[in-house]
Formats: structure tokens, C-alpha cells, sequence
């Protein structure tokens, strides 16, 4: 079963995602200081009628690293072609995608990550020196053919920038790491789309929503269309705050914007009385695996101070206790929460 508050993208809303998306920096809310950066980045390279750099995006799903790619796309006035690094298996495939680059295109490849060792060595010349080396043959008559390159912009996006290796994270001239939103910034998102959507929502509700979505613009996106389906079936043309609740709490989404594994991660952790768990036991318990529980459920818990990771496993926070009604040491069950 898929989780409203999941952060991955899921299979439906490719379409609405994009219908959604700002395609400008006028547009586009939060990230205030890579949006600046990026201005001046663009507007030089603009200047010297140069490609801009290759631009690295990290952070948790959902934040907008795929909008703002598309946003320096349309800034630099030029095209982008967009890929994810598990659908470049061979070396032929990258190099299909390399050689099809016109001058000043960029090129995106999301969860860049999980390029293999063989890719990423066919791409190091490619963003260095813009030049596609190419072997043919095998052994002894081996021969290697070079290939000059259009002069590109590769933007990688991930979610795991300590799985990235070193020589490839270095070939990247600007880093930038992105930061969940705040409330405020996530209103004026919700505020935006639900006038896209050609379904008001009240400035009360945008906030309430707002304060559910865990600081991510996806998630909040998503329960806004379930909502918008709440008022649709009352025969309501505008969204207000008593439905946007009621709505959310059919959901499952509480005012924390935690939903039932959020809170079974959290009471596992008080169960343990403060000794650490490893992240395997975490997995077994919850049935889940181990790369949804990282760089799923925990970036949020451990962002806004629910649970501490160290190097023995994971712990709940004095923050943790309190929304749980419990001082240290004493055992919680999924009602006790206030």
C-alpha cells in the first residue's frame, strides 16, 4: 500500500507534477539562496556565451531538484533532456545520449548515484573535456576512438550525495544541497496550485495543509488533490480549512504530517528505553527495508529533532517523548499521542 506522505514520486503523478511545476524563477517559492546563486551563475554564463557548469542538486525526495533544472533549462534558453542513472546500463546508452547533445544543452540524470563504476568513467572526459572516448575492439586490436563533444551542462540530482564517488562528485562546479520548506513557503506553493487546479484554497487551509506535508513540496501537492476530491463530492468550489481537516484526518496524516509507520518507527525506538537500535532490527520490525527507512521515513524525524542517529543505531529525542505525552523510560502505544 502506498503511503500519502510517501516523498518518492508515485506511478500517477508524472502528469500532474509537471502541470503543477513553475517554469520560472517568478514562480518558483523556497530555496532562496540556491535561487540567487543560480541567478548570477546563469546570468554570467550568459554574458560570456558560455554553457553554464555542471550544477549538482542533494537532498531529500521531493524538494524540486527535477523544477529546478527545468527552470535553468528555460532561463539559459535552451534544451534539456532528462534521464535517470538506472536506465543507462551500457556504455552504448550513454554515449547514444552524449552524442545527440546539441551546443548549450543540459543534461539531467536523476538518482545519479546509481551510475555504474563503467558509466562513470565513459563521463569524466565528457564533462572535463567535452570529448567522448570510445573503444573498439577487444585485446591487442583494441582501438580507441575520440570524439568531440557540443559543450553541455550535466545536472545530477540525488537523494544519497555519500554514495556519489569522490572523482565524479569533484567534476561538479556547483553544489548545492536542498532544505524542506517551511510552512509560510508551503502555503504560498499550495495557494498557487490549488488556482491551477481551478479550486481556491482558503489562506487557513493552505496553512493547515501546509502544516502536514512534512516540509515538502510533493507531498503537499498530493494531499491537496485528495482534498480537492473532498470538496468536489460536498459541492464546494473553494477548499476550506473544516475540510481540509477533515479530509487529512481521513487520510491518516496527523498534525505533525505523520501517518501510522511514521508513528510505529517512533514508539519502536521509546520501546527500546533509550538503547540504541541498528538501522537492520528497524527494517525487520517495521517489515520495510532498509533504503526506504534511510532515505524515506528518517530524513524528516531526524530534520525536525524526533530521533538522533549515532554510530551504535538510532534513538528517540527528549522532542519525541513530549509529543508522546511520556518521560524517558516509560512505554507508549499509538493512542497515547497528543
Amino acid at each position: 500500500m502506498e503511503r500519502i506522505v510517501e516523498v518518492e514520486k508515485l506511478n500517477f503523478e508524472n502528469e500532474y507534477e509537471v502541470t503543477l511545476r513553475p517554469s520560472g524563477w517568478e514562480e518558483y517559492v523556497g530555496q532562496e539562496k540556491i535561487k540567487k546563486n543560480l541567478q548570477v551563475f546563469i546570468k554570467a554564463a550568459q554574458k560570456r556565451h558560455e554553457a553554464l557548469d555542471h550544477v549538482l542538486f542533494f537532498g531529500p525526495p521531493g524538494l524540486g531538484k527535477t523544477t529546478l533544472a527545468n527552470i535553468i533549462a528555460n532561463e539559459m534558453q535552451t534544451n534539456i533532456k532528462t534521464t535517470a542513472a538506472p536506465m543507462i546500463e551500457k556504455s552504448g546508452d550513454l554515449a547514444a545520449i552524449l552524442t545527440n547533445l546539441e551546443e548549450g544543452d543540459i543534461l539531467f540524470i536523476d538518482e545519479i548515484h546509481r551510475l555504474s563504476p563503467a558509466i562513470e568513467e565513459i563521463l569524466y572526459p565528457a564533462m572535463e573535456d567535452f570529448r567522448l572516448d570510445i573503444i573498439i575492439g577487444s585485446g591487442p586490436a583494441a582501438q580507441t576512438i575520440k570524439l568531440d563533444l557540443p559543450r553541455f551542462t550535466l545536472i545530477g540530482a540525488t537523494t544519497r550525495a555519500g554514495m556519489i564517488s569522490s572523482p565524479l562528485r569533484d567534476r561538479f562546479g556547483m553544489h548545492f544541497r536542498m532544505q524542506f520548506y517551511s510552512t509560510e513557503e508551503l502555503a504560498q506553493i499550495i495557494k498557487k496550485a490549488s488556482l491551477k487546479l481551478e479550486c481556491l484554497a482558503q489562506d487557513d487551509a493552505c496553512r493547515e495543509i501546509a502544516g502536514r506535508s512534512r516540509g515538502t513540496p510533493r507531498i503537499a501537492l498530493r494531499l491537496l488533490k485528495r482534498i480537492r476530491d473532498f470538496a468536489e463530492v460536498a459541492d464546494e468550489k473553494e477548499i476550506s480549512l473544516f475540510r481540509a481537516r477533515e479530509a487529512l484526518d481521513a487520510l491518516g496524516v496527523d498534525e505533525r504530517g505523520f501517518d501510522e509507520m511514521d508513528l510505529r518507527f517512533l514508539e519502536l525506538l521509546i520501546e527500546a528505553k533509550g538503547r540504541p537500535l541498528g538501522l537492520g532490527t528497524i527494517a525487520a520490525t517495521l517489515s520495510e527495508d532498509e533504503g526506504t527507512i534511510e532515505d524515506v521515513i528518517e530524513p524528516y524525524l531526524i530534520a525536525n529533532g524526533f530521533i538522533e542517529k549515532t554510530a551504535r543505531g538510532r534513538v528517540a529525542t527528549p522532542k519525541t517523548y513530549e509529543m508522546f505525552r511520556l518521560t524517558p523510560g516509560t512505554k507508549p502505544t499509538l493512542f497515547d499521542q497528543g
